[in-house]
């Protein structure tokens, strides 16, 4: 019985050792294999830190206005007897527009004019009259108000007719026609509207905190939904007086050539003031950096010599921290954190750390970032949009 008991017990302490060595056997190979693991390489892109040139711009969003502009409309009551304008038509300054009803105004200049003649000859005969003391002062005097008031009388009834021809105030575009012949108008009543096409204003607004920066005569480039690949380029005008103490921002205004009249008031514009040109800046693309509440970071292509000989190096990353001085599109200006030549991941950040490594899966990103516009540049592309 005994013995019995010993070859179980024995028995079970093998089945129980071999099932802890089998599991220690385990381990052990499985923590050897994966030591022999080679390292992870994560796939990334990454593009070269270059030495440019670069044009800063104040952006803001402007209101397009014309130059000279105009809601015609009649200061006086009366009934429309003629149109002489179509809808869109170019127009002169003092071209005649509409007439309103005059028959009266006109019957009553007539019957003054013909007055006139008598009147003066009364009174120049009065004043040889005097002279040979044939007639008072009082005689002379009369007829001299008769004659003066007459002549007044008749500029009056000129004035009146003058008013009941409404012209054109200045050369410009007329809109849509909003009487029609026969139409009893009432003054102040809206006829057209009437704009100068040639040159446009455009009106934007830029924080305080960038006032320093403008100046009188500084370039201007804008555009618009309705023409997204073209540009116009203009001159700032004029800086309000005073900055508005509620939102802290100044109103600027900007002239803008139109002379293929492709601008149209109330046309909404993105405005980019160019400032000084920055030569020798770093850039890089703005996909490269992760914003975040604790700054701009970038993670930095670093390149180590293989530990075997003829093989491939290793390549790991580093987080930097960087200053983006700003932002156009696609590329950013870096102020400090970077060099000349530095590398930066622009794909593939999402699954780094520091530390990891990597391997390239596309280095063949284009680095021709913002050019620097020139003035000739800016004068071709107008000379462009003219001639189409």
């Amino acid at each position: 019985m005994k013995k019995w008991i010993a070859a179980m017990l024995f028995l079970a302490i093998a089945l129980f050792g071999s099932v802890i060595g089998f599991d220690q056997f385990k381990r052990t190979m499985i923590a050897e294999y994966l030591a022999n693991q080679p390292v992870p390489q994560l796939p990334v892109e990454a593009t070269p830190v270059r030495s440019q040139d670069w044009q800063p711009r104040i952006a803001s969003i402007g209101l397009i206005e014309p130059r000279r502009g105009v809601t015609v409309s009649a200061s006086v009551s009366g009934l429309v007897t003629a149109i002489h304008f179509k809808s869109g038509d170019q127009v002169k300054k003092g071209q005649l527009l509409v007439e309103l009803d005059r028959g009266v105004e006109k019957a009553n200049l007539a019957s003054a004019r013909s007055r006139l003649p008598a009147v003066q000859s009364s009174y120049e005969r009065n004043q040889t009259l005097y002279k040979r003391n044939t007639i008072s002062k009082k005689a002379l005097d009369d007829a001299q108000a008769e004659f003066f008031a007459l002549k007044s009388e008749i500029e009056s009834l000129k004035a009146v007719i003058q008013r009941r021809e409404i012209r054109a105030p200045f050369t410009g575009v007329v809109g849509l026609r909003e009487v029609h012949l026969g139409v009893y108008l009432q003054g102040g009543d809206q006829i057209t509207r009437l704009q100068s096409l040639d040159s446009m204003l455009v009106r934007f607004i830029i924080p305080q905190k960038n006032l320093s920066q403008l100046a009188i005569g500084m370039a201007v480039d804008i555009s618009t939904d309705a023409y997204p690949e073209r540009r116009f380029n203009g001159q700032i005008s004029a800086l309000d007086s005073a900055v508005n103490r509620d939102s802290g921002v100044i109103h600027v205004q900007a002239e803008i050539p139109n002379s293929d009249q492709l601008l149209r008031a109330g046309m909404y514009a993105s405005v980019e003031i160019l400032q000084p040109l920055l030569q020798d800046v770093l850039v890089v693309p703005t996909r490269s950096i992760n914003f975040s509440l604790y700054g701009e970071l970038v993670y930095l292509l670093l390149e180590k010599s293989a530990k075997e000989e003829g093989a491939a190096p290793e390549l790991s990353v580093e987080q930097r921290s960087v200053t983006v001085a700003e932002r156009q599109g696609e590329w950013s200006l870096i102020s400090q954190g970077l060099q000349a030549g530095d590398r930066v991941i622009t794909s593939g950040q999402v699954r780094l750390s520091n530390g990891a490594r990597v391997k390239l899966v596309d280095d063949g990103v284009d680095m021709s970032a913002p050019k620097a516009q020139t003035d000739a540049d800016r004068d071709t592309s107008v000379e462009t949009v003219a001639e189409q």
